[in-house]
């Protein structure tokens, strides 16, 4: 890390630092320590800086790329989910559920775009109703309100549209502006004294007593990386407090700390989705469905769904397509 680069790292860092350490390592890099840093601004790790920042504490971000939000985080449907799939007492139900009541009153405590609605899981033929009553039992244990089932008169009533033999109705399902939302949170964290480090890498790290030591570099230095030839931080970073939030890359990335325990390290099963997107140009105006659509779920995630934008733009999507690690090329084209 050389020049300007370097300079706004070192910078940023100084921010948060809490005093300068030796460390008895290998590299020369500079060592310094923080109280609390978070790997990843995607929409979690931006969540968990402003909570962090509201409780007092002094918190550091970094991310890989040149700003927030650039990986899964703008890369999904936008949706706000009921609390319908999971199982019940699971962490992923209750986090839903409450969640979802915490999302809808934060985008209206912050004037954030966002909009209640709902959506309709459908059965396009009998053998798919006894899943559909499974999904309506589930949501009412995981105190999900106001599900109804429709037959289908009742469902193509409300969306003209659509073809199936039943539907699980769930008004609580919305769509909200994840930018703004990203946007909203930073901006929460910056004026609670967070700094955010972008074009930051963190490369790995190590355990030292009862610390996680972090081992940070530009992230030009990896885009010159030969692949083989050993990778020197440029800084080596000391936090009180550590959150991987690194998304994709959170598994690989703890893996690369070296003393952690590798069996606490949940496998990662990638796979990657295609979004379409209706071109018929009055389809703002007069768009096909009012409703989020959703088939029967399927292995590895929900099954194609249709979804509407705050603009009233029809998508269509993901597919799933399985894949071994996340640089993998995709072979839609070779369909």
């Amino acid at each position: 890390m050389r020049g300007r680069s370097r300079k706004m790292l070192r910078q940023g860092v100084d921010k948060v630092i809490k005093r300068r350490i030796q460390l008895p390592w290998k590299w020369n890099a500079p060592k310094e320590k923080a109280e609390c840093v978070v790997i990843g601004a995607g929409i979690v790790g931006l969540a968990v800086a402003r909570e962090l920042s509201l409780k007092g504490k002094e918190v550091l971000v970094l991310d890989s790329a040149p700003t927030f939000g650039t990986a899964t985080s703008s890369r999904n449907s936008e949706v706000i989910h009921a609390g319908i799939y999971y199982p019940p007492n699971s962490l992923k139900a209750r986090f839903c559920v409450r969640g979802r009541h915490l999302l809808y009153e934060y985008c209206s405590h912050h004037g954030i775009s966002h909009n209640q609605i709902g959506k309709l899981i459908v059965a396009t033929g009998a053998s798919e109703i006894p899943k559909l009553n499974q999904l309506y039992n589930r949501g009412i244990q995981n105190g999900v309100k106001c599900l109804r089932m429709l037959d289908a008169s009742e469902a193509i009533k409300m969306e003209p549209e659509l073809h199936c033999v039943k539907a699980l109705l769930s008004p609580a399902s919305g769509i909200v502006d994840s930018h703004g939302l990203m946007l909203s949170l930073v901006g929460e964290a910056e004026t609670k004294g967070t700094t955010f480090s972008y074009n930051t890498t963190v490369i790995g790290g190590h355990v030292e007593g009862n610390q996680m030591v972090l081992h940070v570099c530009d992230s030009k230095t990896l885009a010159n990386w030969d692949g083989t030839s050993p990778l020197q931080p440029d800084l080596i970073l000391i936090p009180k407090f550590v959150v991987n939030s690194s998304g994709l890359s959170a598994p690989a990335l703890a893996k690369r700390f070296h003393g952690l325990n590798i069996a606490t390290i949940p496998h990662a099963y990638y796979a990657r989705g295609s979004y379409f997107t209706l071109s018929n140009s009055d389809s703002t105006r007069f768009p096909n469905f009012k409703h989020l659509i959703y088939p029967i779920p399927e292995e590895g995630g929900l099954g194609v769904h249709v979804t509407l934008d705050l603009d009233g733009r029809l998508k269509f999507g993901p597919d799933v397509e399985w894949i071994n690690h996340v640089a993998d090329t995709t072979s839609f084209l070779n369909r």
